[in-house]
């Protein structure tokens, strides 16, 4: 017998094995739930968000390799026992799903689509990336086809519930892309929060942004409520009570209402932030050809935060702006009520 023929039988058997192996893991992407026996996890972005996000999913079982720009910020997690790894792409080489949060939509473009050191350059055939930043639907779009064009999948899954909800595992989640890809990462997104599914690839970051053209007005209207109680007198701690069981109560109000009174504007979100989603709010927008003159007005407000170098304050530090325009603090409020 030729040695050619010896060969032909190790070849034939090899290549089956592979075909195997990538027809199992593709029927674990499609149609098995994820489980810490199944799955391997990565995380890519450990900040104010980030980090209790992970934490969640650390301690549900799950093996978890971590990347961020400042490895310190990842220490709490390495403690809880995830792994570090050097690069994006070295962390999804060893993962099946990665996940990433991170500040903006080049952000985003770097740790995932970068040909060298992006999460897609090392992520195997049937793996998953899921973005939960808030960027731009378009690139939402292109990750998803650049995971296809690799036999992986992509899910934009932007978030809603600030660092509290992180930190409860109690946001809301939108997400976009393949339904069955969706409901299998159901058991992770379940840790998180709530998942809605929006459609097909970019719909999830849709979503968000109307989400954050609706937050951006509710808060302009809470502060200028606030504003306008207080000129009238009105106790607002009892202000604040009062209008929370009526028809202006809102989630914005529950979790920066009393914030705002105590002064605190300690980041569950980013000013800086807020302006990058609303400044894509806004291009979108004009995208469409429609005009949103509330959406306009609060992004200029906010706008001037940063110009006065209060950018990396939270979103409920607003109230600031308006104090400036109207020449009226509410601080001695503040500090009555602490007195109090």
């Amino acid at each position: 017998m030729s040695r050619s023929l010896i060969c032909a039988k190790p070849i034939f058997f090899t290549t089956k094995i592979t075909t195997h192996l990538r027809r199992s893991m593709s029927s674990i992407t499609t149609a098995e739930p994820r489980s810490p026996s199944n799955t391997r996890l990565g995380w890519i972005g450990t900040g104010v968000m980030g980090l209790s996000m992970c934490s969640h999913l650390l301690k549900a079982g799950y093996t978890l390799t971590v990347f961020t720009r400042t490895q310190s910020k990842a220490q709490p997690l390495l403690d809880l026992g995830a792994k570090w790894a050097a690069s994006p792409s070295s962390v999804a080489s060893q993962s099946d799903v990665v996940f990433s949060i991170v500040g903006y939509p080049s952000d985003v473009r770097h740790v995932t689509l970068h040909p060298n050191s992006g999460a897609l350059s090392g992520l195997n055939p049937g793996g998953i990336l899921v973005d939960m930043t808030t960027s731009d639907p378009s690139l939402a779009v292109e990750i998803a086809d650049a995971a296809a064009a690799k036999g992986c999948f992509s899910v934009d899954a932007p978030v809603s519930g600030g660092d509290r909800g992180a930190r409860n595992g109690s946001l809301s989640i939108f997400a976009g892309g393949d339904k069955k890809v969706i409901d299998t990462l159901s058991p992770l997104f379940n840790l998180l929060g709530k998942v809605n599914y929006m459609g097909v690839s970019g719909k999830g970051q849709f979503a968000k942004l109307g989400n954050q053209i609706t937050i951006a007005s509710t808060m302009v209207g809470l502060i200028e409520g606030m504003m306008f109680a207080h000129k009238a007198g009105l106790d607002l701690s009892l202000f604040i009570n009062a209008i929370s069981t009526g028809a202006a109560g809102s989630k914005s109000l529950e979790l920066y209402g009393y914030r705002i009174l105590k002064r605190d504007f300690e980041a569950g979100f980013f000013v800086n932030h807020f302006v990058k989603d609303l400044g894509i709010c806004l291009r979108e927008c004009q995208n469409m050809g429609i005009a949103l003159p509330g959406l306009a007005l609060a992004q200029q407000l906010y706008v001037s935060l940063q110009a006065h170098g209060e950018g990396d304050l939270g979103t409920q530090a607003l109230v600031l702006a308006l104090e400036r325009l109207n020449n009226v603090s509410l601080q001695s409020v503040a500090s009555s009520t602490e007195m109090a």
